[in-house]
């Protein structure tokens, strides 16, 4: 009974821990430059996250992504996408996560990164926000992009200049062209997910319009419900309480 309760307790301790405690988790999906990384140069670890985050960037990722008909004159160079577990959610859940965007490139060819909630058939179902810089020093909004569909604390979220030492964006790390370079710092993103279901969460960034120069995303903190991700199946949560149970039974014998 022992050896059950332990490896109940095993079973459970994944949805406690912080997302990317342990690196990046197997069911999440890469394309491009993804890692997980602690404290370093301007990203801190995130409020009310674990000890370490998960990333993305557009250095050397080799990958032409971006959203479709999202970024005005010019075109996607390269970048990264990453996309979380599937997890599912009651009706009116809360989504409730951490984001801080750096980026070494500014002015006409300013990148942008993203955050989309998407459907069981990979559909998106919002776009929570986009990251881009703007002439006034606004990360969000930033220019020809849409309004984010997540409240999100602060707000408007302003680029704190020449803040851009981080090393997932390679030999750029330190480096600024032109107006528009910086790091908004961590930002609180919270939506009210309208239907139960199965969803997953799709993080994005996109060196735009040339190769030079790079942004990234950094993420963590992620709660669906007040429960952190990754979310145990339904089937899990009854063999968690089985277990539980179990051990009480355990504790009371012992007496």
């Amino acid at each position: 009974m022992l050896a059950t309760c332990a490896a109940f307790s095993t079973l459970a301790a994944p949805a406690f821990a912080g997302t990317f405690d342990d690196g990046m988790p197997a069911p999440w999906r890469c394309t491009g430059k993804c890692g997980t990384l602690g404290a370093n140069g301007v990203v801190r670890l995130a409020p009310g996250g674990g000890s370490a985050y998960g990333w993305i960037s557009s250095y050397n990722s080799g990958s032409q992504v971006a959203l479709p008909g999202v970024g005005g004159v010019g075109e996607a160079a390269n970048g990264s996408i990453l996309r979380s577990v599937s997890f599912m959610a009651d009706t009116n859940a809360a989504l409730d996560f951490r984001f801080n965007y750096v980026t070494t490139d500014g002015a006409g060819y300013a990148d942008y990164a993203w955050a989309r909630l998407l459907d069981a058939d990979d559909k998106q179902v919002a776009l929570l926000f986009t990251a881009r810089t703007n002439e006034n020093g606004n990360a969000i909004p930033g220019f020809d992009m849409p309004p984010p569909a997540a409240t999100l604390t602060p707000f408007p979220v302003a680029v704190a200049p020449g803040q851009t030492m981080w090393a997932p964006l390679g030999p750029d790390s330190d480096e600024c062209y032109d107006a528009g370079c910086g790091a908004t710092g961590w930002v609180r993103a919270q939506y009210a997910i309208a239907n139960a279901g199965k969803y997953r969460l799709e993080f994005g960034v996109t060196n735009w319009d040339d190769q030079d120069f790079d942004s990234g995303l950094a993420i963590d903190a992620f709660t669906v419900g007040g429960a952190p991700l990754p979310i145990p199946e339904p089937g899990q949560y009854a063999m968690l309480l089985a277990g539980l149970a179990m051990f009480s039974v355990l504790k009371r014998l012992a007496r």
